[in-house]
């Protein structure tokens, strides 16, 4: 570890600035403000507008596109310039990111401080990095067109990207911190790779919920409706009947409820599991913190429900589950090197 300290910094630093990025982020769906900037400009989107002239133009740009003319006319340019804000900071965050992953990989490229094995996985993270900003363009821009809303399926390969870019960099900096190798029980360790694959398609259903605003429905649990476990609608919104389960609000919403339960279940099997051998420290502690954090995101989830998705605990329930992830993450790094 002492050999690679300062490349384990600079990624579980950009592990850090991923969190707050998906945390910014999460607040500006929540607050319905990542429409309000409707062009996209590289390096003079940086600087926000200045003074007033500034401000109307930006304002009136976005009185040309579906989300006010449809949901905000009337709007005020003071009610504007907050939604404006967390877009603003969001980008901005996104293009530090960029700067920061870029730039001391550059260095430690020249320094020769990267071995072959952590340059290829270093190209790795700055393609999913830069795929992430493209992304998030062409995200916004499905609601630029005719309805005031972006679509739920580019919404959710923004945030899994963004998810999947976190877990790769946090496994990068845990094979410079952990570089010894050791005897695994392969069968336990591909068992948590199911879980881990399960609990993204969670997150992406939960991208779903978001995208369709589909938490604002059923606020009831744990049925859907009094007295309805699976409510009438999960079935109806769409033709053909699976359509639902992908793009109608009760059918994606009933999936992610569903989810929630076999997530729990995982994870509480492989707690079991994990008890049947032999441990190491970590190992243990990777296992409790899973546990912990996915009854923390159960809870979380279900207040988020029952209470119509209030920004504060939206956020936290997007937090948890970037947690949960790092955790499964951290896990099974370790049951697998």
């Amino acid at each position: 570890m002492k050999d690679n300290k300062r490349v384990i910094y600079w990624l579980l630093t950009g592990c850090t600035l991923i969190f707050i990025m998906v945390v910014v982020g999460g607040i500006t769906r929540l607050t319905h403000s990542g429409l309000s900037i409707s062009n996209y400009k590289l390096i003079s989107g940086t600087i926000p507008p200045l003074n007033d002239v500034d401000w109307k133009e930006a304002f009136d740009l976005y009185k040309e596109y579906p989300e006010y003319q449809k949901l905000n006319k009337g709007m005020s340019i003071e009610d504007f310039k907050d939604i404006y804000f967390w877009e603003w900071i969001h980008r901005v965050i996104g293009r530090f990111i960029g700067i920061v992953f870029l730039l001391p990989f550059l260095y430690f490229l020249l320094k020769r401080q990267l071995s072959k094995a952590t340059i290829k996985k270093c190209i790795l993270l700055l393609f999913l990095g830069g795929f992430q900003g493209f992304l998030g363009w062409y995200m916004v821009s499905s609601g630029l067109v005719d309805r005031p809303d972006v679509s739920h399926y580019r919404l959710a390969m923004h945030l899994t990207t963004a998810f999947i870019t976190f877990a790769y960099t946090l496994w990068v900096a845990l094979d410079l911190i952990f570089p010894t190798k050791k005897e695994i029980n392969k069968g336990f360790r591909n068992l948590i790779r199911v879980g881990l694959v399960v609990l993204v398609v969670q997150i992406i259903y939960g991208a779903f919920v978001a995208g369709l605003d589909a938490g604002w429905i059923h606020n009831h649990w744990p049925f859907m409706s009094d007295g309805q476990f699976i409510h009438d609608s999960v079935t109806i919104e769409q033709t053909p009947v699976w359509r639902n389960f992908i793009e109608g609000k009760s059918g994606v919403q009933f999936v992610h409820r569903i989810l929630a339960y076999v997530v729990v279940a995982f994870i509480a099997v492989l707690w079991w599991k994990s008890k049947q051998q032999t441990q190491s420290s970590l190992q243990l502690k990777g296992m409790n913190a899973l546990v912990l954090l996915v009854l923390v995101q159960f809870v979380l989830g279900i207040l988020t429900l029952v209470l119509q998705v209030p920004v504060v605990l939206g956020v936290l329930h997007q937090v948890a589950a970037f947690f949960l992830l790092a955790a499964m993450t951290f896990t099974l790094h370790r049951y697998s090197k």
